[in-house]
């Protein structure tokens, strides 16, 4: 039995990388290296939970429109949560 998974993905990291890039340009010092702003989501994708789909259309069916406005809370709130984390990460080492 084959089966081809490559069409799965996790809903949030698309919304995740973009909010990311979108608040890039408030925190200069993270925004400079693309390892750092990986770091951020990774961090960000790790505070919310997974939905995993296949097809966009089908998670965006489903939803209600609170249940929309509730995801998008968290994504804003999971990344200022992750930049925030990086930055202070990113001050403790250079400390040292």
């Amino acid at each position: 039995m084959n089966a081809d998974f490559s069409s799965i993905y996790n809903h949030h990291e698309r919304e995740i990388f973009a909010a990311v890039l979108t608040s890039a340009p408030d925190y200069p010092e993270i925004a400079a290296s693309s390892d750092l702003l990986c770091d951020v989501a990774c961090v960000a994708l790790n505070r919310l939970p997974p939905r995993y789909i296949r097809h966009e259309v089908d998670f965006s069916f489903y939803l209600t429109e609170h249940e929309r406005l509730e995801i998008d809370n968290a994504v804003v709130e999971a990344v200022s949560y992750a930049f925030n984390f990086v930055q202070a990460r990113t001050a403790l080492r250079s400390r040292k």
